[in-house]
């Protein structure tokens, strides 16, 4: 078995805040108010360094001897607020070594600042020595602290699985991971590869996956004796060459990242079983390389599901699907009180909502209400998206029960996330087609793998699950 170890995170809040230093955060609006009731001497001092508070912005303050004294955060406006997220975050790289403790910020927004804080404590560091940000935060009052840390934990797993490249992160190499968490976590974990699949009648993964010199596989992983039972399914096709439909260079560049659904369902369900939530955990990933090879699955062929419904291959690069409708088969045939895929699945998803947001389908109006609710409360944006049923027509080819590819070109990640549904049964289900990766560096999130909905859905579990 490969080695699926990653470099250590100290993604942790600092322990000992008896010699923190007094952090004030600061809103631009507000600087001239707060300077009356300091000393003449802070105020002349902030004066002359142009310290505006202009968001992110730090400034240091010297004491009598010139050792820091204290130091000073801009939180900008509401109007710089609005376009972002984790504002603090830029002051943990600005700042220099120490321990701090914020004054001065609103309540409300301390579980996200002080969670951006530990994110931005990130670095993918195992080909390449790099330092991340070494300022610690004591966490705010009124956050639940161990909470926040399982949560960064789970975030850095995300992120460490996406952004391995795929020589060191195979489908041999996903399964030693959720192998590493399974046994953190007290999991019971099987793994059915190869020509096994066939005979479990998983076709689906094998024919995209039969490619590659390392053989397809279904991880599936299970934790937890009482509570309603949610299974969540994670796309893992750990490179995408398009197969036989070979990718151009300049749109394969980025497909390690092709298992963004599966590494972001790993992240979950380590914040899940971390946080020892009442549930029946089921984690369900199929794992392959979509490679070209003589016994490629060819553009025309038609697939039997493990449904039995017949798929027309009408594009070799349309594989999530496929690997996923078997999975989704095989989740439903668990009858889960509640059932969520996550993939990279459609470049559609990107055109329409771009990086940033995690857009997601669902029928299930109690479970919107639940999702809307924790992507603020967690600040993991997410944009619900339409199971639009006029469009099923788009997917029936004639030939075979559904088309993998239908022609055209509109509405792809919806017709995807239709195709998905006629295997997820008559769970109550939702699907997440997501990005998995920052293309520019922003508070608390740098470039690279990211995780997207699954800090929203930590959050919905309780409302949508009863807990």
């Amino acid at each position: 078995m490969p080695n699926a170890t990653f470099p250590a995170h100290s993604l942790v809040f600092a322990r000992d805040p008896g010699d923190a230093l007094a952090l004030h955060v600061i809103d631009a609006g507000g600087l001239e108010g707060w300077l009356k009731t300091r000393p003449e001497g802070l105020r002349n001092w902030v004066r002359a360094t142009g310290f505006a508070a202009a968001q992110g912005k730090v400034l240091m303050v010297p004491g009598a001897d010139g050792t820091p004294e204290m130091a000073l955060v801009g939180y900008g406006t509401a109007e710089t607020r609005a376009r972002g997220r984790f504002h603090l975050a830029a002051a943990a790289a600005a700042l220099p070594e120490g321990v701090y403790r914020l004054e001065g910020l609103d309540p409300a927004r301390a579980q996200e600042e002080a969670l951006g804080w530990l994110l931005a404590a990130y670095v993918f560091d195992r080909y390449h020595i790099q330092k991340g940000p070494t300022a610690r935060l004591v966490a705010p009052d009124g956050v639940d602290a161990a909470r926040l840390e399982v949560i960064a934990a789970g975030e850095a797993l995300t992120r460490d699985l996406i952004n391995t490249p795929a020589n060191d992160m195979g489908p041999d190499t996903l399964e030693a991971a959720c192998t590493d968490l399974a046994v953190q976590h007290g999991a019971d974990i099987t793994v059915t590869a190869g020509a096994d699949l066939l005979a479990q009648n998983l076709p689906l993964i094998h024919a995209v996956g039969r490619a590659s010199d390392c053989a397809p596989r279904l991880i599936d992983m299970s934790w937890g004796a009482d509570g309603p039972a949610l299974t969540l399914v994670g796309k893992g096709v750990c490179f995408d060459t398009g197969g036989l439909n070979l990718k151009p260079g300049s749109s394969m560049g980025l497909m390690k990242k092709d298992m963004g659904g599966a590494a972001t369902v790993l992240g979950l369900a380590h914040m899940i079983m971390a946080l020892d939530l009442p549930v029946r955990l089921r984690v369900l990933i199929p794992a392959v390389e979509n490679s070209v090879s003589a016994n490629a699955m060819r553009p025309g062929d038609i697939l039997t599901a493990r449904s039995g419904k017949t798929i027309e291959i009408n594009n070799t690069d349309a594989e999530g699907r496929l690997v996923l409708a078997d999975a989704l088969t095989l989740g439903a045939e668990g009858a889960p009180d509640l059932m969520i895929s996550m993939a990279t699945l459609t470049g559609a998803a990107r055109v329409a909502v771009g990086p940033d947001l995690a857009p997601y389908y669902t029928d299930d109006a109690d479970l919107v209400t639940a999702i809307e609710a924790g992507a603020v409360a967690a600040s993991d944006p997410v944009w619900r998206m339409p199971f639009h049923t006029p469009y099923e027509t788009m997917i029936e080819p004639g030939i075979a029960d559904l088309d993998n590819a239908p022609s055209g070109g509109f509405a792809g990640s919806i017709t995807a996330a239709l195709f998905l549904r006629r295997f997820a049964g008559a769970a109550r289900y939702a699907h997440f087609d997501i990005y998995g990766w920052n293309p520019t560096a922003a508070p608390a999130r740098p470039k690279g793998g990211v995780g997207m909905g699954a800090r929203a859905l930590l959050a919905a579990l309780p409302a949508a699950l009863n807990l």
